[in-house]
C-alpha cells in the first residue's frame, strides 16, 4: 500500500475504530474523483468518518444539515449588490467546499436535492447566468437514514447514479465498541482528537495521487469483464448505465492505486463492485456470481 495513503488510513483508525474497509473504500472514492453516499442509522459516526478524512486529507471541511425547508441558494449561494463595488457579487454557499457533508440528503426537497446535480457531474454551479468553479478537489459524502421515511423524499435515480459508491456503515465489532466505550470518547472529546490529528496530505498532493491513479493501466481483458458485468446487468430490463461501467472502472483503478499498483487486477473490480453497483441495481451478489473471471 502507498505509505502516505496507509498512514492516512492508520490515522483514522485511532478515531474510528474496527472500519478498516470502510475507511478504504471512501480513499478509492476520493482518489477516483467520485462522490459517496453513506446509508446507516443514526449514531453509527458518518459525521466523524468524514471530519476525520478531511482533517488527515488537508481539506477544507463544510457541513450541511438537509431539511424540507432548505433552499436552494442556502447551498449554493446568491449574489447581492456591493455598494463599494456597485455591482452584483456571488457570495458562494457551502457547497463551495473541498469536502462537503450533507447529512440527510433526502430529507431536503426534490427541487433542493437537484441543485446538487450539476456540482456532482460538471464540478461547477450557476447562478443567475453565471457560472462558477468549484474547487479542484470536490468530494460530497452524502447521508440518509434507511429506516426512517418519515419526512424524507426519496432520492430520484438521476442522483444516485451520481454517487461513485454506496455504503453502510453497520455495528462496530465487539473490541471496536468496547475500544469506545473504554475510552469514553464523547462528542467534545472526539472533535478534540480530531483536531489534533496531523494532515498527511495536501490538495496538491491529493491532486497527484488522483491523476496517478487514473492513470492505471486497464488490460482489454480486464475491460471486457466489465463489460460483461454491465451488459449482463441489462438482461432483465433496467440495468447499469455506461456511467456506472466508467464509476466500476475509475473504483478499480484508484484500488490498485492504493495498494501500489499501476495495474488493475480483477480482485480490485470484485472488492469495489458492491458499493459501486448496490444504489443501482438490486442483486449486485447474483450479478458477481454469475459472470466469471475469463
Amino acid at each position: 500500500m502507498k505509505p502516505l495513503l496507509k498512514q492516512v488510513l492508520t490515522s483514522a483508525s485511532t478515531v474510528f475504530h474496527g472500519k478498516d474497509r470502510e475507511l478504504e473504500l471512501m480513499l478509492c472514492c476520493l482518489l477516483a474523483r467520485g462522490h459517496l453516499l453513506i446509508e446507516d442509522i443514526p449514531g453509527m459516526g458518518k459525521t466523524t468518518l468524514a471530519k476525520t478524512l478531511a482533517r488527515l486529507l488537508g481539506l477544507k471541511f463544510n457541513r450541511v444539515q438537509f431539511t424540507n425547508d432548505l433552499l436552494p441558494t442556502d447551498i449554493l449561494g446568491f449574489s447581492i449588490f456591493s455598494e463599494t463595488e456597485k455591482r452584483m457579487v456571488f457570495q458562494p454557499g457551502p457547497l463551495f467546499s473541498e469536502m462537503v457533508l450533507g447529512d440527510e440528503l433526502n430529507r431536503a426537497s426534490p427541487k433542493t436535492q437537484s441543485a446538487c446535480l450539476q456540482a456532482m457531474e460538471e464540478r461547477e454551479i450557476t447562478v443567475d447566468g453565471l457560472t462558477h468553479p468549484l474547487p479542484a478537489v470536490f468530494l460530497l459524502i452524502a447521508t440518509q437514514n434507511p429506516k426512517d421515511s418519515s419526512g424524507t423524499q426519496l432520492l430520484p435515480d438521476s442522483q444516485l447514479d451520481r454517487f461513485l459508491m454506496r455504503i453502510p456503515l453497520g455495528y462496530p465489532d465487539l473490541e471496536s465498541e468496547r475500544k469506545l466505550l473504554e475510552d469514553g470518547v464523547g462528542s467534545d472529546r472526539r472533535s478534540v482528537r480530531i483536531l489534533n490529528l496531523e494532515p498527511v496530505l495536501d490538495t496538491s498532493k491529493l491532486l497527484e495521487m488522483q491523476e496517478q491513479a487514473a492513470q492505471a493501466t486497464a488490460s482489454p481483458a480486464l475491460i471486457d469483464y466489465i463489460l460483461r458485468l454491465v451488459r449482463e446487468s441489462r438482461l432483465g430490463g433496467e440495468g447499469l448505465s455506461p456511467r456506472a461501467g466508467l464509476d466500476l472502472l475509475r473504483a478499480s483503478k484508484s484500488r490498485a492505486f492504493l495498494h501500489g499498483r499501476d495495474f488493475v487486477i480483477p480482485e480490485d473490480v470484485q472488492a469495489v463492485a458492491h458499493p459501486v453497483m448496490n444504489h443501482r441495481i438490486s442483486d449486485v451478489t447474483g450479478l458477481m456470481a454469475h459472470v466469471p473471471v475469463d
